[in-house]
Protein backbone atom coordinates (compact mmCIF):
# COMPACT_ATOMS: atom_id res chain seq x y z
CA UNK A 1 0.00 0.00 0.00
CA UNK A 2 2.87 2.38 0.78
CA UNK A 3 4.37 1.67 -2.64
CA UNK A 4 1.06 2.37 -4.35
CA UNK A 5 0.80 5.62 -2.39
CA UNK A 6 4.26 6.71 -3.53
CA UNK A 7 3.54 5.84 -7.17
CA UNK A 8 0.37 7.93 -7.11
CA UNK A 9 2.26 10.70 -5.33
CA UNK A 10 4.77 10.76 -8.19
CA UNK A 11 2.02 10.78 -10.83
CA UNK A 12 0.06 13.59 -9.21
CA UNK A 13 3.29 15.36 -8.26
CA UNK A 14 4.35 15.59 -11.92
CA UNK A 15 0.92 16.99 -12.77
CA UNK A 16 1.07 19.48 -9.89
CA UNK A 17 4.72 20.48 -10.52
CA UNK A 18 5.98 19.75 -7.01
CA UNK A 19 9.57 18.99 -6.00
CA UNK A 20 11.40 17.26 -7.67
CA UNK A 21 9.04 16.93 -10.66
CA UNK A 22 8.68 20.60 -11.58
CA UNK A 23 11.48 21.14 -14.12
CA UNK A 24 9.15 20.98 -17.12
CA UNK A 25 6.90 23.84 -16.03
CA UNK A 26 9.04 27.01 -16.52
CA UNK A 27 9.95 26.05 -20.09
CA UNK A 28 6.31 25.44 -20.99
CA UNK A 29 5.06 28.73 -19.55
CA UNK A 30 7.79 30.80 -21.18
CA UNK A 31 6.84 29.81 -24.73
CA UNK A 32 3.07 29.34 -24.34
CA UNK A 33 0.56 32.09 -25.08
CA UNK A 34 -0.51 34.09 -22.05
CA UNK A 35 -4.08 32.81 -22.26
CA UNK A 36 -2.81 29.22 -22.28
CA UNK A 37 -0.45 29.88 -19.35
CA UNK A 38 -3.30 31.52 -17.45
CA UNK A 39 -5.54 28.47 -17.69
CA UNK A 40 -2.64 26.07 -17.30
CA UNK A 41 -1.24 27.61 -14.11
CA UNK A 42 -4.56 28.79 -12.72
CA UNK A 43 -6.45 25.54 -13.16
CA UNK A 44 -4.69 22.55 -14.70
CA UNK A 45 -1.76 22.11 -12.31
CA UNK A 46 -4.30 22.38 -9.47
CA UNK A 47 -5.75 19.08 -10.68
CA UNK A 48 -2.65 17.31 -9.39
CA UNK A 49 -2.83 19.12 -6.05
CA UNK A 50 -6.55 18.45 -5.75
CA UNK A 51 -5.97 14.76 -6.46
CA UNK A 52 -3.27 14.63 -3.75
CA UNK A 53 -5.62 16.25 -1.24
CA UNK A 54 -8.37 13.77 -2.03
CA UNK A 55 -6.27 10.62 -2.16
CA UNK A 56 -4.06 11.36 0.87
CA UNK A 57 -6.95 12.40 3.11
CA UNK A 58 -9.46 9.68 2.21
CA UNK A 59 -7.45 6.63 1.12
CA UNK A 60 -3.78 6.58 2.13
CA UNK A 61 -4.00 7.52 5.81
CA UNK A 62 -2.70 4.28 7.33
CA UNK A 63 0.93 5.43 7.67
CA UNK A 64 0.77 9.21 7.99
CA UNK A 65 4.32 9.50 9.34
CA UNK A 66 5.63 7.97 6.10
CA UNK A 67 3.29 9.38 3.45
CA UNK A 68 2.53 12.85 4.87
CA UNK A 69 5.63 15.00 5.21
CA UNK A 70 6.01 18.72 4.65
CA UNK A 71 9.69 18.45 3.63
CA UNK A 72 8.61 18.11 -0.01
CA UNK A 73 6.45 21.21 0.44
CA UNK A 74 9.35 23.21 1.88
CA UNK A 75 11.65 22.19 -0.99
CA UNK A 76 8.97 23.09 -3.53
CA UNK A 77 8.45 26.51 -1.94
CA UNK A 78 12.13 27.36 -1.55
CA UNK A 79 13.44 26.15 -4.92
CA UNK A 80 10.48 27.69 -6.73
CA UNK A 81 10.98 31.12 -5.20
CA UNK A 82 14.77 30.98 -5.70
CA UNK A 83 14.10 30.28 -9.38
CA UNK A 84 11.80 33.31 -9.55
CA UNK A 85 14.29 35.63 -7.83
CA UNK A 86 17.06 34.63 -10.24
CA UNK A 87 15.09 35.25 -13.46
CA UNK A 88 14.67 38.37 -15.60
CA UNK A 89 11.96 37.01 -17.91
CA UNK A 90 8.46 38.22 -16.97
CA UNK A 91 6.64 34.93 -17.65
CA UNK A 92 9.42 32.70 -16.35
CA UNK A 93 9.29 34.52 -13.00
CA UNK A 94 5.56 33.86 -12.80
CA UNK A 95 6.12 30.23 -13.79
CA UNK A 96 8.57 29.65 -10.95
CA UNK A 97 6.11 31.28 -8.59
CA UNK A 98 3.51 28.74 -9.66
CA UNK A 99 5.89 26.08 -8.36
CA UNK A 100 6.57 27.98 -5.15
CA UNK A 101 2.90 28.56 -4.39
CA UNK A 102 2.08 24.90 -4.95
CA UNK A 103 4.44 24.29 -2.03
CA UNK A 104 2.04 26.13 0.27
CA UNK A 105 -0.82 23.90 -0.85
CA UNK A 106 1.20 20.73 -0.28
CA UNK A 107 2.26 22.10 3.11
CA UNK A 108 -1.37 21.95 4.20
CA UNK A 109 -1.40 18.26 3.34
CA UNK A 110 1.96 17.65 5.01
CA UNK A 111 0.85 19.23 8.29
CA UNK A 112 -2.29 17.07 8.03
CA UNK A 113 -4.67 18.76 10.43
CA UNK A 114 -8.22 19.96 9.65
CA UNK A 115 -7.02 23.57 9.87
CA UNK A 116 -4.11 23.02 7.48
CA UNK A 117 -6.30 21.16 4.97
CA UNK A 118 -8.80 24.04 5.12
CA UNK A 119 -5.96 26.48 4.48
CA UNK A 120 -4.79 24.44 1.50
CA UNK A 121 -8.30 24.43 0.00
CA UNK A 122 -8.58 28.20 0.41
CA UNK A 123 -5.10 28.67 -1.03
CA UNK A 124 -5.93 26.62 -4.14
CA UNK A 125 -8.89 28.89 -4.95
CA UNK A 126 -6.90 32.04 -4.20
CA UNK A 127 -3.97 30.98 -6.37
CA UNK A 128 -6.19 29.97 -9.29
CA UNK A 129 -7.61 33.50 -9.35
CA UNK A 130 -4.42 35.47 -8.78
CA UNK A 131 -2.04 33.52 -10.98
CA UNK A 132 -4.52 33.53 -13.88
CA UNK A 133 -4.67 37.31 -13.56
CA UNK A 134 -0.89 37.72 -13.44
CA UNK A 135 -0.30 35.65 -16.58
CA UNK A 136 -2.95 37.64 -18.41
CA UNK A 137 -1.25 40.90 -17.40
CA UNK A 138 2.01 39.43 -18.68
CA UNK A 139 0.33 38.77 -22.03
CA UNK A 140 -1.00 42.33 -22.28
CA UNK A 141 2.42 43.74 -21.33
CA UNK A 142 4.03 41.61 -24.03
CA UNK A 143 1.49 42.81 -26.61
CA UNK A 144 2.39 46.43 -25.79
CA UNK A 145 6.17 46.10 -25.49
CA UNK A 146 6.86 43.19 -27.83
CA UNK A 147 9.09 41.42 -25.31
CA UNK A 148 9.06 39.32 -22.14
CA UNK A 149 12.53 40.41 -20.99
CA UNK A 150 12.39 42.85 -18.10
CA UNK A 151 15.56 44.71 -19.15
CA UNK A 152 13.85 45.68 -22.43
CA UNK A 153 10.62 46.82 -20.77
CA UNK A 154 9.58 49.92 -18.84
CA UNK A 155 7.22 52.85 -18.84
CA UNK A 156 3.99 50.83 -18.67
CA UNK A 157 2.79 52.86 -15.68
CA UNK A 158 2.53 55.90 -17.96
CA UNK A 159 1.35 54.09 -21.08
CA UNK A 160 -1.08 51.61 -19.48
CA UNK A 161 -1.92 52.70 -15.90
CA UNK A 162 -4.89 50.32 -15.57
CA UNK A 163 -2.68 47.37 -16.47
CA UNK A 164 -0.08 48.56 -13.97
CA UNK A 165 -2.46 48.77 -11.04
CA UNK A 166 -4.15 45.47 -11.85
CA UNK A 167 -0.74 43.79 -11.84
CA UNK A 168 0.23 45.56 -8.63
CA UNK A 169 -2.85 44.41 -6.71
CA UNK A 170 -2.57 40.83 -7.98
CA UNK A 171 1.16 40.79 -7.16
CA UNK A 172 0.52 41.96 -3.59
CA UNK A 173 -2.10 39.25 -3.20
CA UNK A 174 0.35 36.60 -4.44
CA UNK A 175 2.92 37.82 -1.91
CA UNK A 176 0.37 37.67 0.92
CA UNK A 177 -0.20 41.34 1.71
CA UNK A 178 -3.38 42.10 3.70
CA UNK A 179 -6.30 42.49 3.18
CA UNK A 180 -6.10 40.46 -0.02
CA UNK A 181 -6.85 36.74 -0.32
CA UNK A 182 -3.20 35.65 -0.32
CA UNK A 183 -2.72 36.99 3.20
CA UNK A 184 -5.53 34.91 4.66
CA UNK A 185 -4.42 31.78 2.83
CA UNK A 186 -0.91 32.02 4.23
CA UNK A 187 -2.14 33.12 7.66
CA UNK A 188 -4.38 30.06 7.94
CA UNK A 189 -1.52 27.71 7.05
CA UNK A 190 0.88 29.45 9.46
CA UNK A 191 -1.68 29.27 12.29
CA UNK A 192 -2.16 25.57 11.55
CA UNK A 193 1.62 25.05 11.71
CA UNK A 194 1.81 26.99 15.00
CA UNK A 195 -0.85 24.76 16.54
CA UNK A 196 1.24 21.58 16.05
CA UNK A 197 3.76 23.36 16.55
CA UNK A 198 6.02 23.35 13.48
CA UNK A 199 8.22 26.44 13.67
CA UNK A 200 10.42 25.09 10.88
CA UNK A 201 7.45 25.28 8.52
CA UNK A 202 6.48 28.74 9.73
CA UNK A 203 9.97 30.14 9.18
CA UNK A 204 10.20 28.90 5.60
CA UNK A 205 6.65 29.98 4.73
CA UNK A 206 7.34 33.53 5.91
CA UNK A 207 10.76 33.71 4.24
CA UNK A 208 9.32 32.53 0.93
CA UNK A 209 6.60 35.18 1.26
CA UNK A 210 9.25 37.90 1.58
CA UNK A 211 11.13 36.63 -1.48
CA UNK A 212 7.86 36.45 -3.41
CA UNK A 213 7.23 40.12 -2.62
CA UNK A 214 10.80 40.95 -3.69
CA UNK A 215 10.43 39.32 -7.12
CA UNK A 216 7.00 40.90 -7.69
CA UNK A 217 8.46 44.33 -6.91
CA UNK A 218 11.27 43.55 -9.36
CA UNK A 219 8.74 43.02 -12.15
CA UNK A 220 6.88 46.19 -11.18
CA UNK A 221 10.02 48.33 -11.13
CA UNK A 222 11.45 47.05 -14.41
CA UNK A 223 8.31 46.68 -16.50
CA UNK A 224 6.05 49.37 -15.11
CA UNK A 225 7.94 52.00 -13.11
CA UNK A 226 11.23 52.52 -14.92
CA UNK A 227 11.44 54.77 -17.96
CA UNK A 228 10.61 53.09 -21.25
CA UNK A 229 13.81 52.17 -23.20
CA UNK A 230 12.00 52.66 -26.52
CA UNK A 231 8.77 53.83 -28.10
CA UNK A 232 6.37 50.90 -28.15
CA UNK A 233 4.20 50.07 -31.12
CA UNK A 234 1.40 47.74 -29.96
CA UNK A 235 0.02 45.22 -32.42
CA UNK A 236 -2.46 46.62 -34.92
CA UNK A 237 -6.04 46.33 -33.68
CA UNK A 238 -4.99 45.61 -30.09
CA UNK A 239 -7.25 47.25 -27.51
CA UNK A 240 -5.72 47.24 -24.05
CA UNK A 241 -8.93 47.83 -22.09
CA UNK A 242 -10.82 44.94 -23.67
CA UNK A 243 -7.88 42.62 -23.03
CA UNK A 244 -7.90 43.68 -19.37
CA UNK A 245 -11.57 42.91 -18.67
CA UNK A 246 -10.76 39.35 -17.39
CA UNK A 247 -8.00 40.85 -15.21
CA UNK A 248 -10.43 43.35 -13.70
CA UNK A 249 -12.83 40.53 -12.80
CA UNK A 250 -10.06 38.41 -11.27
CA UNK A 251 -8.65 41.31 -9.22
CA UNK A 252 -12.14 42.00 -7.86
CA UNK A 253 -12.40 38.34 -6.89
CA UNK A 254 -9.13 38.35 -4.93
CA UNK A 255 -10.22 41.53 -3.12
CA UNK A 256 -13.62 40.00 -2.30
CA UNK A 257 -11.98 36.77 -1.12
CA UNK A 258 -10.00 38.87 1.32
CA UNK A 259 -12.98 40.91 2.51
CA UNK A 260 -15.18 37.81 2.92
CA UNK A 261 -12.40 35.50 4.06
CA UNK A 262 -14.25 34.33 7.18
CA UNK A 263 -17.34 32.81 5.50
CA UNK A 264 -15.19 31.28 2.74
CA UNK A 265 -12.83 29.76 5.32
CA UNK A 266 -15.86 28.37 7.17
CA UNK A 267 -16.78 26.45 4.03
CA UNK A 268 -13.18 25.26 3.72
CA UNK A 269 -13.28 24.13 7.37
CA UNK A 270 -16.40 22.06 6.68
CA UNK A 271 -14.75 20.43 3.66
CA UNK A 272 -11.55 19.73 5.60
CA UNK A 273 -13.47 18.24 8.53
CA UNK A 274 -14.99 15.65 6.21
Amino acid sequence: IALIALLLFVAFGVKGAIFPFYVWLPQVHTVAAASVSSIFSGLLIKVGVYALLRVFTLIFVGDVAFTHTFIVAVCTMVLGVFGAVSQMNYKRILAYHSISQVGYMIAGLGLFTPASIAGAIYFIVHHAIVKSCLFLTAGVAEKITGTKELQKMGGLMAQAPLLSWLFFIAALSLAGVPPLSGFFGKLTLIKAAAAIPSYFMIAFAMAVGVLTLFSMIKIFLYAYWHQAPQVYAPEEGFRCFYALIPCIILVLLTVLMGIFAQPILSLCDDAAAQ
